[in-house]
């Protein structure tokens, strides 16, 4: 049935006049907010489900519902942190906000405007939540006619009036949320992130800005941006400049690449995939430099890094460092989280050997939830470095570690090539 309506919509979403067209967009949009209500029914009902289902199992209370978000994740092709997310608004839509949860159902609000409403009432008990889903969505509301910003503002002023001690200790409480992260920009870049209290914030801003400032005064002609930058690194890291660079990175690349006769990317631990020539650079900087890259060489015809195996159940320091390696992120498909565990595909209780293939890099939050019953996992086939990953609904997924490949990697390598991946080898 779906698939038809999938189909039907398809084919209709053709229109031939541009007033049609907006039209279309529009009944799309509405579509798109009705879908995303019946995700979330269908969500809480799941969870709902499973919940029963691992009580009837013995699982203690405490333990109930873990791996359902995962699922629901999977099946979405979201990250497990994103489904957590998504089965949380959920039940806070179908059981504490009827009214934002109507809007949704009738394609009035967006489903990124309805989290909007669920964030901003989290810190709410669940009747003064109600009253401000009321107030802002009840009824006749202008609900569908107000901007992001605009929501989130009702939402708040509704709120406190309601109970400003919540709302108070909501901001406390955010000050424990604070943190660093590090995401991929584009061109070999990073964001380097920081979630700080305000006060703390703009003073970290302004102490960069008053020392780029000066310098720029001293006749340093780098940009205002360039120096706070350079400055922030110099500060965090205690380095006398910001390009030397004090801290250990792992580099994985070919030799291939590293002879310059391929241009296959290298991949930078932490990073992601960097062009060859900037990879070569990092090899080639400066000693102080230099001495920190760790070098790391994959077999050229398949990408995959050299194995290692264990005879003890804790994968080694050395092992666990090569699987991190090889996976770069987290295994479970559609999470991108960077690696905390490295476990077992097949359970070590259930015979399955602590070694390269068999071992997988996982977040926190994923490991976890395959340890809920009604998990299954196992590599696939032999040799692969492929994991099938079977869900208590019988749902399969699959994944395979990142494979580095480059076009010159059928080329016979030269004498002096063979040589050089012995010399790697002996090291």
């Amino acid at each position: 049935m779906l698939a038809g309506l999938s189909r039907s919509v398809r084919s209709a979403a053709r229109p031939e006049v541009d007033a049609e067209r907006i039209a279309v967009l529009r009944a799309l949009e509405e579509m798109k907010a009705t879908i995303a209500a019946v995700q979330a029914e269908v969500a809480v009902a799941f969870d709902h489900s499973q919940r029963a289902i691992q009580a009837s199992q013995g699982v203690p209370h405490d333990q109930l519902g873990r791996g359902v978000a995962a699922q629901v994740a999977l099946a979405r092709r979201e990250s497990p942190h994103a489904g957590g997310r998504l089965l949380g608004m959920a039940k806070a839509l179908v059981r504490e906000l009827p009214w934002t949860w109507a809007a949704l159902r009738s394609g009035r609000l967006s489903e990124y405007r309805a989290m909007l409403v669920v964030r901003e009432t989290a810190c709410l008990s669940v009747e003064d939540r109600a009253a401000v889903d009321a107030r802002v969505c009840g009824g006749a509301s202008r609900v569908e006619d107000l901007g992001s910003r605009r929501l989130v503002a009702e939402c708040r002023q509704a709120a406190y009036q309601l109970d400003p001690h919540s709302v108070v200790r909501r901001s406390a409480q955010a000050v424990s949320d604070r943190y660093v992260s590090l995401r991929p920009a584009p061109d070999t870049m990073t964001w380097l992130t920081a979630l700080l209290p305000v006060a703390q914030g703009v003073a970290a801003y302004a102490a960069l800005r008053v020392a780029a400032d000066s310098a720029r005064s001293a006749g340093d002609g780098r940009g205002g941006g360039q120096l706070m930058a350079d400055t922030l690194v110099e500060r965090l890291t205690g380095q006398a400049t910001a390009e030397a660079v004090g801290v250990g990175v792992h580099l994985v690349m070919s030799d291939l690449t590293l002879l310059a006769a391929d241009s296959a990317p290298a991949h930078l631990a932490g990073y992601g995939p960097i062009p060859a020539g900037v990879a070569r650079n990092l090899v080639g900087a400066s000693p102080e430099v230099a001495g920190w890259v760790r070098r790391l060489y994959q077999r050229p015809r398949t990408g995959d890094l050299v194995a290692l195996d264990s005879r003890s159940r804790c994968f080694p320091t050395n092992l666990s460092t090569l699987i991190t390696l090889r996976d770069q992120t987290c295994r479970t498909p559609w999470c991108d989280a960077p690696i905390r565990h490295v476990d077992h595909i097949e359970p070590h209780e259930s015979g399955g050997a602590t070694s390269f293939a068999n071992g997988q890099g996982l977040c926190e939050a994923c490991n976890h939830a395959k340890q809920a019953p009604g998990w299954l996992a196992r590599p696939e086939p032999e040799g692969a470095q492929t994991v099938l990953l079977e869900t208590p609904t019988g749902h399969r997924y699959r994944s395979r570690a990142p494979v580095q490949s480059g076009r010159n990697a059928e080329k016979k390598p030269s004498r002096f090539e063979l040589a050089f991946r012995r010399l790697v080898i002996a090291a």
